[in-house]
């Protein structure tokens, strides 16, 4: 077996259709898919069952744990040379898996991950959250653009790693967020061989409203620190980013009674989101949603990334400890 395809699932049985409906079509062929419930009330048994004919799938249920220590459940009941990890919100074009194997025909590598897109079926609202997410204007390109101010990390919704190397690092950890990010650290530690596969690239819907996205984001900011409390030197620059535009908008807005022209900054930096989005997405209203995307983001995760930088470092409490009510549930 070449690939085995890991998924965890929590109450998404709709998306995990979708997302098996799209394997149902790879032109790459030697894979097996296990899907693991990771304890849901809305389970997705029946919509596996109804791949069997079409799928090597392969159905696991286990109580609540978090996508970390799911993606290892599912890792131990697989046989694929490589363990290819996706979000069950991911929809996988016909290509997804060739394009991979090409790539580890051309240069074989011990790990991998592949960027996202907005597909023409996804609302407004979703291409905004993309774009906001991929942008060079909001994360720097470090999700696999092609512009980028930190190398690259692969990410669990789109993530490969070869098996020996996945059992020989523990696979995740016991992180309820950032523990993608705790492995590829790990993985480059582990002096492991890991690129970008920029064709490897899937269909990611993400968040369906500014509410859940800025619960997202805040909680990676929180990640943040948690990665730094492990691994000091994976503090980037490009990390700081968010908390430093946090702080200068809460000062531009405060002087804004005293000098009208302090929200010229961010006025200025709204219209290059815009115009940046609309001409991408060929859309006016994909770029207005853009720029409230793009400020969700920088401030959701610049107030986490203060947040938990207060908590861990200035009053030294514990990872568990910080965020046990809101970040651990």
């Amino acid at each position: 077996m070449r690939y085995s395809l890991i998924i965890p699932v929590f109450n998404r049985p709709g998306e995990v259709d979708e997302l098996l409906q799209s394997l149902t079509v790879q032109t790459f062929r030697d894979f097996e898919v296990i899907v693991v419930e990771d304890g849901s009330t809305l389970p997705c048994r029946e919509v596996v069952a109804r791949y069997a004919g079409a799928l090597d799938a392969h159905y696991f249920c286990k109580p609540n744990s978090g996508p970390g220590q799911t993606r290892n459940y599912g890792a131990e009941r697989s046989r694929g040379e490589y363990l290819i990890i996706l979000d069950s919100d991911c929809i996988l074009p016909p290509a997804y898996l060739e394009a991979v194997e090409q790539e580890l025909q051309r240069c074989p590598a011990d790990a991998f991950g592949g960027p996202d897109r907005a597909h023409p079926s996804f609302t407004p609202l979703q291409k905004a959250i993309n774009y906001s997410m991929t942008s060079f204007f909001t994360t720097g390109g470090i999700r696999g653009g092609r512009k980028k101010m930190d190398k690259f990390y692969p990410r669990s919704f789109n993530m490969g790693i070869r098996r020996e190397v996945y059992r020989a690092l523990g696979g995740f950890s016991a992180m309820r967020f950032g523990e993608d990010i705790d492995l590829s650290i790990r993985i480059f530690k582990g002096g492991y061989a890991c690129r970008l596969f920029p064709d490897a690239w899937v269909w990611h819907k993400r968040r369906t409203d500014f509410r859940k996205f800025f619960k997202q984001v805040h909680n990676s900011g929180i990640a943040r620190i948690n990665l730094y409390k492990k691994y000091p030197e994976s503090l980037k620059i490009v990390h700081l980013l968010p908390a430093a535009f946090t702080v200068g908008v809460a000062v531009l807005l405060l002087a804004a009674p005293f000098c009208p022209y302090s929200l010229l900054p961010l006025a200025l930096y709204a219209l290059l989101v815009c115009l940046d989005s609309a001409v991408q997405n060929r859309s006016l209203r994909i770029g207005l949603y853009s720029v409230g995307a793009a400020f969700i983001q920088l401030v959701g995760y610049g107030t986490g990334f203060l947040r938990a930088w207060w908590s861990r470092c200035v009053r030294g409490r514990g990872e568990m400890e910080a965020f046990r009510k809101t970040f651990y549930k």
